[in-house]
């Protein structure tokens, strides 16, 4: 069946990890609020793929397997890309099921398509020569040393907590799926794509395989909108608006940025690592494969009014 698509603007929204929660219960309960937000945009005439993070549910995924191989010898150890698709589907599932009741509840003919998706990583990145993402469950050093033995993974010792797998976060090259998002946009359906930034793959001989690694939600969000020429890319976090001296007497909200002004804000060290840092890049990224794009960051409650122009940080490419 297709849909009857809005008619406003084609939008990327990268959801943060304030949409969802750190156990399937919480989940459940937070989704429901995400939904309001996410059909406050749609009902607008907004067009979305939505994207998210996965990493306390990824990372209970495999802890989970983990333990239960550990004491059952039935049991296999699950492969990091596995764990990573496993996640997006129950990530999706949730999601999925919010929104489908919050349309219902407003009387919206629209429906969800959740698609499992993979993409693309170039094994010559250099993210792979300095593997820095921490994932999984914590081992003593003689059993991280054997794991290492045995697969040729990287395991270092996580604050004297333990050791850790720790992985790379290559660039998204592309999106293996991406055709199939688009075609369900264009048919009117409200698309979950690219949960935790995709399963990061490799292609050898015209086929997939897929690696441990940890892709960043916002760039693969990045890539999804500059490829389809979305008219947006909305980066929501826990803040209303991108501020410069963060914390500090002199902070300074920024209501708009160019490419350049952003450029100059990094190389200055005003977005931290791991938090606003990232959302930048992504945005900018966006602004260069596609420069007639705008990008917003954003709270996800003000995101609707974001998209009016009320609020937010805008970035555009001059």
């Amino acid at each position: 069946m297709a849909y009857q698509k809005g008619t406003g603007k084609n939008v990327v929204i990268a959801l943060g990890g304030n949409a969802l929660g750190d156990t399937p219960a919480e989940q459940l309960e937070l989704v429901k609020k995400t939904a309001i937000y996410i059909v406050d945009m749609i009902a607008e005439g907004i067009n979305v793929v939505v994207s998210h993070g996965n990493g306390p549910q990824v990372g209970m995924i495999n802890n989970a397997f983990a333990q239960s191989a550990a004491h059952d010898a039935k049991t296999p150890e699950m492969p990091f890309p596995e764990c990573g698709a496993l996640s997006q589907g129950y990530i999706g599932y949730h999601l999925s099921q919010a929104i489908l009741g919050e349309l219902k509840r407003r009387g919206i003919m629209r429906s969800t398509a959740t698609v499992i998706t993979q993409t693309v990583v170039y094994p010559e990145d250099p993210a792979f020569k300095n593997p820095t993402k921490p994932v999984g469950a914590f081992l003593t050093e003689a059993q991280a040393k054997a794991k290492m033995a045995e697969t040729g993974l990287t395991y270092k010792e996580d604050a004297g907590r333990g050791w850790r797998l720790v992985v790379a976060s290559p660039k998204p090259q592309r999106i293996v799926e991406f055709d199939a998002v688009k075609d369900l946009m264009d048919a009117g359906y409200i698309v979950i794509a690219a949960g935790g930034g995709g399963v990061p793959v490799m292609e050898h001989n015209d086929s997939y395989h897929g690696i441990p690694a940890v892709i960043d939600k916002d760039r693969s969000s990045a890539k999804i909108a500059a490829d389809f020429h979305a008219d947006m890319l909305v980066i929501l976090t826990a803040v209303e608006k991108v501020a410069i001296n963060f914390n500090k007497p002199n902070q300074q909200d920024l209501d708009r940025m160019t490419v350049a002004e952003a450029r100059k804000y990094m190389e200055e060290g005003q977005f931290a690592p791991g938090s606003m840092l990232p959302k930048v890049q992504a945005c900018v990224e966006y602004l260069e494969g596609y420069p007639k794009g705008t990008a917003l960051i954003t709270s996800l409650e003000k995101a609707a009014a974001g998209l009016r122009g009320e609020t937010g940080t805008v970035i555009v490419r001059d």
